[in-house]
């Protein structure tokens, strides 16, 4: 397995708070990672961090061997990165059709991005008889299933995904990490932020946690789902 991405030494503050403290991971192409940690930790800055949406105060962001730290969010896109955020943050107003569409507007191969859009159709079935209804008349669910679909319509490489599961049914989570897997099989490379950490930890292939904005513990997600310090934590050991 190639390496995707490399961080070394990241380091985000707000203010004089230090939010992520130096920390050094990487993801293998191919393969989901998750991050994993309390409210707090540092988690959801990592990702803003690595997607452009937050500056770094340190360290270096190296994706397919560019380094990113400075790039603007949409360059970031553009080169492959795409985030889904806490909160989905779909365009409730907008059909479904329209958010899809919002996905791919960096992109100009027309006829490529309606057979994408056709492929998203296929793999979220629940939008299909939905697409030409206001976003914002989803369950949140479906609002999930459409954030996901929209950061596919931009082809990426690498996809964050920040709790995809929070506030969902327990079917409905089934169904948003059967996708994940899927997606996975197919090559592309995942890092997940997820509070559900045993979901978490099935699904992935490796895993990191982070306390206090630092990188406590990392390993397989096997073993990780048997470590009796995560247990102790996270599983209700």
């Amino acid at each position: 397995m190639s390496v995707l991405l490399q961080v070394k030494n990241l380091q985000v503050h707000y203010g004089a708070i230090e939010a992520v403290r130096g920390i050094d991971f990487e993801l293998e192409s191919g393969r989901i990672t998750t991050l994993l940690g309390a409210n707090g930790a540092g988690k959801s800055t990592t990702l803003l961090a690595l997607s452009g949406l937050l500056g770094a105060s340190a360290g270096s962001i190296q994706f397919n061997g560019q380094e990113l730290r400075g790039l603007a969010a949409h360059r970031i896109v553009e080169l492959g990165m795409v985030q889904v955020a806490e909160g989905r943050e779909i365009l409730t107003t907008l059909t479904v059709r329209e958010n899809l569409l919002l996905g791919a507007y960096r992109r100009r191969d027309d006829a490529a991005i309606a057979g994408d859009l056709d492929k998203m159709l296929t793999l979220f079935p629940r939008l299909k008889d939905r697409l030409g209804g206001a976003a914002g008349n989803l369950s949140g669910g479906e609002q999930q299933m459409l954030a996901i679909a929209r950061a596919l319509m931009a082809r990426p490489r690498l996809l964050l995904l920040d709790e995809p599961s929070m506030g969902l049914a327990p079917l409905l989570v089934q169904e948003i990490f059967r996708t994940l897997q899927e997606l996975r099989h197919g090559g592309l490379t995942i890092l997940l932020v997820e509070q559900n950490v045993r979901q978490a930890l099935k699904i992935a292939d490796y895993g990191y946690v982070m306390e206090n904005g630092a990188i406590a513990l990392a390993g397989p997600s096997a073993e990780l789902l048997h470590n009796d310090r995560v247990i102790a934590a996270y599983l209700g050991g």
